[in-house]
């Protein structure tokens, strides 16, 4: 396996993702932040919790980097379009399983059965996390599929 491509390019492919999606978000595309709600896991304060958020998602982003340098060197071949088809299964894990699950978990995140006396200040992403705006599932699809082709085209199969 390619360990060291993957403490490299894991990292710089992650933080790209991270940045795209915080751009996405700035820009009004999607209202998913997701530094602040891996971040608000450990505080309340908006603020820091984006920072705590960021750096969780790189360690995250990082173990994801691990599987995709495994199924490389499973598959003795590494190629954009593998990574990018990796990419599409990330990230149909990500918006069916993971984030739909956060609410089950999440110390400050809103469940869709939580009632008008609900105290959580996250709104729950739902299914595809339509719930953080129509263009999220689209969104966040590129940025992973991007993030996929990436690994691909730097990690080596060996």
């Amino acid at each position: 396996m390619d360990w060291a491509g993957w403490a490299l390019f894991g990292l710089v492919a992650t933080a790209a993702l991270t940045a795209a999606m915080i751009t996405a978000q700035l820009a009004g595309l999607t209202r998913l932040d997701f530094p602040l709600v891996l971040g608000a896991f450990v505080t309340e304060d908006p603020d820091r919790a984006r920072v705590f958020g960021f750096f969780l998602h790189l360690c995250i982003g990082q173990g994801f980097a691990l599987g995709y340098a495994a199924a490389f060197a499973l598959l003795h071949r590494a190629t954009w379009w593998i990574g990018a088809l990796l990419g599409i299964v990330h990230v149909g894990i990500a918006l069916t399983v993971i984030l739909p699950l956060l609410p089950g978990v999440h110390p400050r995140m809103a469940s869709q059965r939580a009632g008008p006396a609900s105290t959580a200040v996250l709104e729950p992403p739902g299914l595809f996390a339509v719930n953080y705006g129509i263009q999220t599932p689209l969104v966040t699809a590129v940025v992973h599929v991007v993030y996929g082709a990436f690994l691909g085209l730097l990690l080596q199969a060996r």
